[in-house]
């Protein structure tokens, strides 16, 4: 039993080592596995395109307008500072939705009346976190006191039908 044994382990590692090297060395077992491996490089590879293409797309169409000729610096930087989460019309944007965000409506002439401009000053400059509204971010840093003070101006127009329609 002992060698019909040790011949059938030979035999058994003498196809398992044929097999090994077709698959590794010769050039037809190596062009095979190529081409089982090709199909599945292709579909990732049309997917991952298909992907980005989509990303881009919703990217083009849900990005904050430009401002129109002639805009004011007040208006220019509101909507690119601004309108992604007060929306273009001071209202609230989508982004602001997605991610549970409740900005100040700036369209409210209600609202806007009961607020001061150096309020609104503080809170453009320091953010809203020291005045209790923690989702306003600090632009201090990046915007001068004469530039708060236009954009205060402007964010006064948002919530003035009549001043905001002649505008456009």
């Amino acid at each position: 039993m002992g060698v019909q044994e040790a011949k059938q382990r030979e035999k058994l590692a003498f196809f398992m080592l044929r097999h090994v090297t077709c698959q590794v060395a010769t050039p037809a077992c190596a062009s095979a596995t190529l081409g089982r491996m090709r199909r599945p490089a292709i579909a990732l590879l049309v997917i991952l395109l298909g992907l980005g293409l989509f990303a881009s797309g919703l990217a083009w169409v849900l990005d904050t307008p430009r401002p129109p000729v002639g805009a004011s610096r007040a208006e220019r930087t509101y909507l690119a500072l601004c309108a992604t989460c007060h929306g273009v019309d001071g209202h609230g944007s989508w982004r602001s939705t997605v991610f549970l965000i409740r900005p100040g409506d700036l369209a409210d002439p209600t609202r806007m009346r009961q607020q001061s401009d150096q309020y609104l000053m503080d809170i453009i400059k320091h953010g809203g976190a020291p005045l209790g509204r923690p989702g306003m971010p600090a632009f201090g840093s990046m915007l001068s006191d004469d530039d708060i003070r236009d954009l205060v101006a402007y964010l006064r127009t948002l919530s003035t039908p009549n001043v905001r329609a002649s505008a456009r």
